[in-house]
C-alpha cells in the first residue's frame, strides 16, 4: 500500500471511530495514528485529513446530501458515510487531482464497505467534483 494511501486508510479509520463514538477526543486520536503510522509526515498527513474533516463535517454532510439522491446520511453505512467525508474534503479543500482522490476513495469503500460501497462513493463524489478542478485536471 502506498505511503499516503495507507494515511487515507488511517484518517478513514479514526472518522469512523469517532462517527460511532463522538466522546473520542482529539489526543487519543493522535495517539492512535500514531500507532499506526510510524512516519511522522504520514501521521501529520493523517491528522490533517482527519481534522480537515472535522472542522468541515457540517459543509461536507450537506454537501453529501444534495447530490445523493434518495439517501439520508443516517441511513449511509458509517465506512460509506465517512468515505465520502474523507473524498469530499479532499476534492474541496485540497489540490490533489480529483481522479487520484476518487481512485482512493473507491480502493477504501472496497476494503471496508459492502458490494455495492465503490460504485455508490464513486457516483456521489463525482458529482462533488468542483469544475474548476475537473477542468485543471484535464488540462494535465
Amino acid at each position: 500500500m502506498a505511503r499516503r494511501s495507507k494515511a487515507r486508510e488511517v484518517a478513514l479509520q479514526m472518522l469512523y471511530q469517532v462517527d460511532l463514538n463522538p466522546d473520542v477526543d482529539g489526543h487519543a486520536v493522535r495517539e492512535m495514528i500514531a500507532e499506526r503510522i510510524r512516519e511522522k509526515p504520514l501521521q501529520d498527513f493523517a491528522w490533517t485529513l482527519f481534522a480537515g474533516v472535522m472542522e468541515y463535517r457540517a459543509a461536507l454532510d450537506e454537501r453529501i446530501q444534495r447530490v445523493a439522491t434518495n439517501w439520508k446520511l443516517g441511513r449511509m453505512a458509517a465506512t460509506d458515510r465517512n468515505c465520502l467525508r474523507l473524498g469530499a474534503f479532499e476534492l474541496l479543500h485540497t489540490e490533489t487531482p480529483h481522479r487520484i482522490l476518487i481512485d482512493e476513495a473507491l480502493e477504501l469503500a472496497k476494503k471496508y464497505g459492502n458490494e455495492q460501497s465503490a460504485s455508490f462513493v464513486n457516483g456521489v463524489l463525482d458529482k462533488l467534483v468542483p469544475e474548476e478542478k475537473r477542468k485543471a485536471d484535464s488540462a494535465e
